[in-house]
């Protein structure tokens, strides 16, 4: 198997659980999580269209991983969403202050698989070639 499809089979794994976290049960999940009250009916539907998109990129990333027509746009897209998100998270430390210990390492989770998404395109790109 390429490494280009095990990194999205990794990423892939690792976002489903956070995904999960977000918005299978969100009431229970954040209260625990990060003391947060997800009882209103909006507040709970946020998180569970965040649920969504995030299982909606990781279903992407399977097909990228299984099938090679797919391959770069998904790592293409795995970098976008992981270096947009990092991207959010980073001015939210520079203007709400430090969050939570466990989404300061999402953030450098999402970091480190975006620069690492970076090098399987530029791996992709030149195997296609």
């Amino acid at each position: 198997m390429k490494p280009q499809s095990v990194f999205l089979f990794v990423a892939v794994v690792g976002l489903t659980p956070i995904a999960l976290s977000y918005g299978y049960a969100p009431v229970i999940s954040l209260d625990y999580l990060f003391e947060i009250d997800a009882s209103p009916v909006n507040v709970t539907h946020i998180f569970r269209a965040v649920m969504g998109l995030y299982l909606a990129f990781a279903l992407f990333w399977v097909a990228g991983a299984l099938f090679k027509k797919y391959r770069l746009p998904a790592l293409y897209s795995l970098v976008v969403f992981m270096l947009g998100l990092a991207a959010g998270r980073v001015m939210s430390l520079l203007l709400d202050g430090m969050p939570h210990w466990l989404l300061v390492v999402y953030l450098l989770l999402e970091f480190g698989f975006g620069l690492v998404g970076i090098k399987m395109v530029h791996k992709e790109q030149s195997e296609t070639v």
